[in-house]
């Protein structure tokens, strides 16, 4: 039978591998990043090609990856959904708790049906949403996307600057991660796995 003195030593023991393990312990460790405890990118609420309001409440218990774009980019937009979409073959069964959410900021031209048709081409599991000019604006202050018509030479025929970036809510709805443009689909593949795991 064990003393009270080699009880109190044994438990004195065993306290500090739990301390010392708890201080050796480290969070997650992404690519992207971290942006948890942000004071931006709350919610959203806007339309989807079928015309029902969306909110990222929608979507709890996945993975959301928010992008601002519009369909008639020629070059970041189409690259970015690209890359997710390469992401999403990646990630196998996993994708199935992932949603990709692409926020037109040109909601004059992108209408439902040319979003139903677009988002999804790149993977049927896409949904394009949009808003009316005062949903839009609103939408990109709460995540801080600045966004601005660039004439061309027909009135129709205009670009749009916007910032290039993509925001990622975990399974619970909190804003986690910003993926800058251009850092490829193993960023995603990576971090999503994280967040899915519990992260």
């Amino acid at each position: 039978m064990l003393g009270a003195g080699t009880l109190r030593r044994l438990w004195l023991i065993l306290f500090a591998s739990l301390v010392l393990a708890a201080c050796g312990a480290s969070g997650p460790s992404f690519d992207a990043s971290d942006v948890t405890g942000s004071s931006f990118g709350h919610d959203f609420a806007l339309k989807d090609a079928k015309g029902n309001t969306r909110t990222l409440a929608d979507f709890r218990g996945k993975a959301v990856v928010v992008f601002f774009g519009y369909t008639q980019c020629p070059d970041v937009c189409p690259a970015t959904l690209a890359t997710l979409a390469q992401a999403m073959k990646e990630l196998g069964s996993d994708a199935d708790r992932v949603q990709v959410l692409f926020i037109t900021v040109d909601p004059e031209r992108d209408t439902p049906q040319l979003l139903a048709q677009y988002v999804p081409a790149f993977d049927p599991r896409f949904l394009g949403l949009y808003g009316d000019a005062d949903a839009t604006a609103r939408t990109a202050k709460e995540f801080k996307v600045i966004y601005q018509k660039v004439p061309g030479p027909t009135p129709g025929s205009y670009t749009m600057d916007h910032s290039a970036g993509s925001y990622v809510f975990d399974p619970t709805g909190r804003l986690r991660l910003f993926v800058s443009n251009g850092q490829g689909a193993d960023v995603f593949v990576h971090d999503l796995r994280e967040l899915l795991n519990g992260a």
